[in-house]
């Protein structure tokens, strides 16, 4: 079977369907803005089409390969070599230093475990965008994907140029659920969409998934830091996690958004950093692209001959699993949707990051591999170990200094993606351990304490697994056969709760236990897999935890997705539907339930209005609306003109400086509207004012009005 076939048709019928239910929903049409989410949803499976079917089947030359002639010895060392100069780890320390300042400045007056979790919930898209960029691509991304790169050269990319799959279900289906519904947590869903057992067993297993990320990622870092200074492994991990803890604790996600979004920008100068170092060093572009041999220029380089990267299992472990997880579950990610200062900012966030910012991430990450693949093919190096590929490349293409740059954007790598899942275990443990079972009346300082507890504890636990994960070969297939093993019955779980309103608490309970036994099986049993591995050799050791855990660990997501998929619509079809009340707002179709249920009133999506106002403060408090306790303003008669609002309106009032990216701004509620004559001003109490306009008394603020009242 051709990789390129299989990948489109498997991934159009998931494409196509999102389509289906995005249309019901009345997002998709052939006018308007309905005409122009088409537009969009067809623009993203189409890029990614015509790349990947021109680095497939497109008609290329390349250079004649050269043999190796020498002058590389001194960066091919490997024991007693400590790489790069003092300079360039003065670099590294400084960026520390920098990380920890810019966290602990951002991070200030968290008041609530809303601003610890979610930031306030006002960021611009671009700020989530980057920071999202910035949580996808670990430590464990640049080492991985650059180990592929060199072996598999842009195949190595299949992992995230394969993310449209799931781009119109996310956009159109699951973002306006969860934006509106408010959860804290994904096991909260679970909880209001079915009971406080189903919202047990998706805690342990997102907390297991996240504490696991964590290991991994602590792992990666002391690996690259151990091929660079020689240092031990563990105690590196140890090392970062303390830096990453230290401004997690005390900024919550604030912190983390803005120093993602220095991790994020300097993500992408690193990959392209590389990518100019390589092209400079063999005489351009043209010239870095003519010794990329035409197999390493395969978009899929093998179907199922490779055991080690078969393009059917990286499709339905990357693509399927581990793309769901991360867009539908991972709570890291769906706290930066949840940040965003509105659905529409949520959508333009996933949109850019998915046809942007993934195109270019998948080539950062992979650029040290590629770019040693050039240089191997140009005689410029010989040929390599390649999990050692990105660090002899940088290193023989930079000067003291822009080394040090390279290694300090590993760094934003690795603390980008590691303060993010602190974060997210944080906010799990609090909302579905601590609060429910422990202190369902604390306190929101109590809540606060609890939540940075948590996050001590979370790196502490990632800290001890790292041993676990150094009995594997390699990184890549450290992180292939964890998430593989954990992901499929989380993902089945929560996609048919949003998609399938048959889909009832049983069958959740069901496919959680279940994918639980057939999951752990299939690591003592590897065999189990076999059926399912669509000619994928392996599958033959027997009773033996970790090596049968190291057996088919890209199959292993297909096994266990239609294992689940079995159990789940099986139970379902045999017990009782959940009542249609209890699913207004939590499944599709109902996303204007979901909305009253934020704003407190019935409303619609439509295009933001927006107009200038002078700030008021009020010394008396205003009443709260909603679900989510929105504040309230008091606006005068031609603000609400200009605005188009009424009474119960949802507001954002922000400060006018576009590249605050939304720190200092509010979501409130049209409480009244002054009937007295006077230019457009808005009134705010003593939660809303200094949060918004600070010591800018003198400057207008922009307010936006985000979503209208609902049609009659």
């Amino acid at each position: 079977m051709e990789a390129y076939l299989y990948t489109y048709l498997v991934g159009g019928v998931i494409f196509l369907i999102g389509l289906g239910y995005a249309a019901r929903q009345g997002y998709l049409g052939f006018t308007g803005r309905k005409l122009r989410n088409l537009l969009l949803c067809l623009g993203v499976i189409g890029f990614y089409a015509v790349l990947q079917g021109w680095l497939q089947f497109a008609p290329m030359t390349t250079a004649a390969p050269k043999a190796y002639q020498g002058g590389a010895e001194a960066v091919l060392q490997k024991k007693g070599h400590i790489r790069g100069a003092p300079v360039d780890y003065v670099i590294v320390v400084g960026y520390f230093a920098l990380v920890i300042a810019n966290g602990l400045y951002f991070g200030r007056k968290q008041q609530t475990t809303r601003d610890f979790f979610f930031g306030g919930q006002r960021f611009a898209w671009w700020l989530i965008a980057i920071s999202l960029v910035a949580t996808t691509i670990g430590s464990y991304s640049f080492v991985k994907y650059s180990e592929i790169g060199y072996k598999y050269g842009m195949g190595a990319t299949q992992s995230y140029w394969n993310d449209w799959v799931w781009f119109p279900l996310i956009v159109f289906g699951w973002l306006p659920l969860l934006y509106f519904s408010r959860i804290l947590s994904v096991p909260e869903y679970f909880a209001r969409r079915f009971s406080p057992q189903v919202r047990r067993w998706a805690t342990v297993y997102i907390l297991i998934y996240l504490i696991g990320y964590v290991g991994v990622n602590l792992f990666t870092m002391g690996v690259v830091v151990n091929a660079l200074a020689g240092w031990s492994i563990f105690w590196s991990a140890v090392i970062v996690a303390l830096i990453s803890t230290t401004y997690v604790t005390v900024g919550g996600q604030s912190s983390v958004i803005m120093n993602d979004l220095l991790h994020g920008l300097f993500l992408l100068l690193t990959g392209g950093l590389i990518f100019i170092l390589g092209a400079s060093y063999l005489g351009g572009f043209e010239a870095l692209w003519d010794h990329l041999p035409r197999p390493a220029r395969l978009a899929f380089p093998n179907f199922n001959e490779d055991r080690n990267f078969p393009a059917v299992g990286v499709f339905w472990q990357d693509a399927i699993a581990n793309s769901a997880m991360f867009y539908f579950l991972n709570q890291g990610i769906l706290m930066r949707f949840m940040a965003a200062k509105s659905l529409d900012e949520g959508r333009k966030a996933a949109t850019v990051m998915t046809v942007g910012l993934m195109f270019i991430g998948a080539l950062v990450v992979a650029s040290g591999g590629i770019v040693a693949r050039s240089l191997t093919h140009a005689g410029v190096l010989p040929e390599v170990a390649p999990d050692q590929a990105f660090f002899i490349a940088t290193e023989l293409l930079s000067h003291p200094g822009v080394f040090g740059l390279i290694l300090a954007g590993m760094t934003a790598a690795l603390m980008s993606t590691v303060d993010t899942l602190i974060t997210a275990v944080s906010a799990v443990t609090v909302n579905d351990v601590y609060r429910p079972y422990f202190r369902p009346q604390a306190t929101d300082r109590q809540l606060l304490s609890a939540a940075r507890i948590a996050a001590v504890a979370a790196a502490l636990i990632g800290i001890l697994l790292v041993p676990m994960f150094m009995n594997f070969k390699s990184i890549y297939r450290a992180h292939a056969a964890f998430t593989a093993a954990v992901t499929p019955p989380m993902v089945v779980t929560l996609i048919l709760s949003v998609f399938w309103r048959r889909f009832t608490c049983k069958a959740a309970v069901a496919t959680l236990a279940g994918g639980l036994v057939v999951m752990t099986a299939s690591m003592f049993f590897p065999a189990l897999i076999k059926p399912f591995a669509q000619g994928v050799p392996g599958g033959d050791t027997v009773g033996n935890f970790f090596a049968g855990m190291r057996e088919q660990e890209f199959m292993r997501a297909c096994y266990g997705i239609i294992c689940c998929l079995v159990i789940a619509v099986g139970v379902a079809l045999f017990t009782k539907p959940e009542p249609w009340e209890k699913q207004r707002g939590l499944v599709w179709g109902t996303i204007s339930d979901a909305l009253r249920h934020y704003k407190g009133s019935p409303g619609r999506e439509c295009p933001v209005v927006r107009a200038l106002a002078q700030p008021q403060p009020l010394a008396q408090p205003l009443p709260r609306f909603g679900e989510s306790e929105l504040p309230s303003v008091r606006i005068t008669a031609a603000l609400a003109k200009a605005l188009e609002a009424q009474v119960g309106d949802l507001l954002y009032v922000t400060d006018r400086r576009w590249w605050t990216g939304g720190l200092y701004s509010a979501h409130v509620i049209v409480g009244s509207v002054s009937p007295e004559d006077g230019p457009p001003a808005v009134a705010m109490d003593a939660t809303v004012y200094p949060n918004v306009v600070g010591k800018r008394t003198a400057q207008l603020v922009k307010v936006e009005r985000l979503y209208g009242a609902a049609v009659s």
